[in-house]
């Protein structure tokens, strides 16, 4: 049977039983089918993971009984904060899931001249408990024991503004530089500006540009706005994080 890892926002402790939440329960309970003593893996994003035994365990109630703790830490000593563009449609969770397999520790969806998704109060606030809720399925899955932070949306020039990183760089498939050219260097962070559909304007280039960051392609084709992330990541990770 294979290792079912769960993810819960309260204190763990050995010795005691915690009750889940009730879309853990459901699916614990009614899609996997698991039962009373079955083995799980818990974590709350503190660092580890405890190993846990299902007490109660129906539709509506899964309780765990917290047993041995590992220190296992899986991150990447690589920090990247991501700033994307928001796209519509369901390309916004495929990102979000595959940027948290790959490493990502922040995600800011950012407003931009040709962003069409407009997210405002009620309705932000739900879109973002949803993205959450995907980096934490996909850490579940890539046996991640910490969840990438998702910030609410805010425009482009503000992010410029106000993230921090070692490395500041904005991907521009017309640049002169490639990504490739970053190997001789070290960071132990990395800003990462993305466009959406349509890619960033030529005035937003210039104000990330502006901003100290550095204008890298990937190569010579176009990768969409889902995808590109995935890629750049993954050859930061494997720059400086821990790609092999």
């Amino acid at each position: 049977m294979r290792e079912i890892r769960v993810f819960t926002d309260q204190p763990l402790t050995t010795g005691e039983e915690v009750t889940l939440d009730a879309i853990s329960s459901r699916h614990l309970a009614t899609v996997l089918r698991l039962k009373s003593g079955d083995p799980v893996s818990l974590f709350n994003g503190q660092g580890g993971e405890f190993l846990a035994t299902l007490g109660e365990c129906s539709s509506k109630r899964v309780t765990a009984s917290v047993a041995r703790f590992t220190d296992t830490e899986r991150e990447s000593p690589l920090h990247i904060h991501l700033g994307i563009g928001m796209s519509r449609g369901d390309r916004m969770d495929w990102l979000i899931q595959k940027a948290t397999e790959v490493g990502v520790t922040e995600i800011t969806p950012l407003y931009t001249e040709r962003t069409e998704v407009k997210l405002k109060g009620e309705r932000a606030e739900k879109k973002v408990r949803h993205w959450q809720q995907i980096c934490i399925s996909a850490c579940e899955q890539s046996y991640r024991n910490r969840i990438p932070i998702i910030h609410s949306p805010i425009t482009i020039d503000q992010w410029l503004r106000t993230v921090e990183a070692d490395k500041k760089l904005v991907l521009h498939h017309r640049s002169d530089h490639n990504i490739r050219e970053l190997g001789t260097q070290q960071a132990a962070s990395a800003a990462l500006l993305i466009g959406p559909e349509g890619g960033l304007s030529s005035q937003e280039i210039k104000l990330a540009e502006d901003a100290r960051f550095t204008s890298l392609t990937l190569g010579p084709r176009v990768l969409r706005t889902e995808t590109a992330p995935v890629v750049a990541i993954s050859i930061l990770q494997s720059l400086w994080g821990d790609f092999l």
